[in-house]
């Protein structure tokens, strides 16, 4: 109880913004892990410094605009994703607009030369599988071969032809070809056709 004439002390409000601004940081070290990204590979595709982007991540700094416009651009994500409201309700499918895709997972070909991809799925902790979509030049590959660790990967080749060795095992496939195979065991491709080809890598994890 208050003695007359003062006036009892009141906690200072939360203001309604704080909690959009501390949510930033956690996106952003969710999204980058998603995508199997270090935060050296992040820097180099943000054009950020890693030790920024670990503060932003840990809370210690709230990014600027231009920061937070670069870090949205590298992981595929708009920057209404960080700032929205950090409790909405979760929706039960996960919509990638074909100008949103995000990177291809950092770990699906780290040696690709002649490779243009991108993600056609975020993986989140109810969805585990991810996609790739990929344009292989003629000559294109996807660097030595390498496993990815437990989990399975199927491959649909939508045009050309491609090389793909897994484990040994040598295969030629022609457009409308799959390959379904185990990631764990080592595996790489090629292009050997004289025209780009196009296919889509599932990716389930194991």
């Amino acid at each position: 109880m208050s003695l007359p004439g003062t006036h009892a002390e009141q906690p200072t409000p939360t203001q309604s913004w704080e909690p959009i601004v501390g949510a930033i940081g956690p996106k952003v070290r969710d999204l980058r892990q998603r995508l199997g990204l270090s935060l050296q590979q992040l820097s180099a595709r943000a054009d950020v410094s890693a030790a920024a982007i670990h503060k932003v991540e840990r809370g210690d700094m709230v990014p600027t605009i231009t920061t937070l416009l670069k870090l949205a651009a590298a992981l595929g994500q708009p920057i209404s994703h960080f700032v929205a409201d950090s409790t909405p309700a979760i929706p039960v499918a996960v919509h990638v607009r074909a100008g949103e895709r995000p990177p291809a997972p950092a770990s699906w070909a780290t040696g690709a030369e002649g490779v243009a991809a991108t993600g056609l799925a975020v993986p989140n902790d109810r969805l585990h599988g991810d996609a790739v979509h990929a344009v292989i030049e003629p000559g294109g590959s996807s660097g030595p071969a390498r496993s990815l660790g437990r989990g399975e990967a199927m491959l649909l080749l939508l045009d050309g032809t491609l090389a793909v060795d897994v484990a040994g095992e040598h295969y030629e496939l022609a457009a409308g070809d799959t390959l379904h195979y185990p990631t764990d065991r080592t595996h790489s491709w090629h292009n050997p056709g004289r025209q780009p080809a196009r296919a889509v890598w599932w990716l389930l994890r194991g």
